[in-house]
């Protein structure tokens, strides 16, 4: 790998990779909060959560437009795993909201 795709990586995937982690694992500690009636806590921490996810997002999306503006997008098997480690993120963390609120029904 040369200096200039380890840059890549450490800037722009290696981020979207940890923050969409950080943002999966507050929104598993919502759900055990939720099942523990902790109702307000848990939603503090789906706050936290979407407000880490949408950091990653932005990582995402930031790739996105310069490829759209003609810059040349390398795409490596890790930064494969980085797209699909947030778009799964974003997935569970969505279900784990609609958990949550059938949670409080109960």
């Amino acid at each position: 790998m040369t200096e200039e795709q380890e840059k890549f990586m450490e800037e722009n995937v290696f981020p979207i990779i940890s923050l969409a982690g950080e943002s999966k694992s507050l929104a598993y500690e919502a759900l055990r909060l939720a099942k523990e009636k902790k109702f307000d806590e848990a939603a503090q921490k789906m706050k936290e959560a979407d407000e880490i996810i949408l950091k990653s997002h932005e990582f995402q999306t930031n790739l996105i437009t310069r490829e759209a503006d003609g810059e040349k997008i390398e795409i490596t098997m890790l930064f494969v795993h980085a797209q699909d480690h947030l778009m799964t993120a974003m997935s569970e963390k969505n279900l784990i909201k609609e958990i949550i609120s059938i949670l409080e029904v109960k």
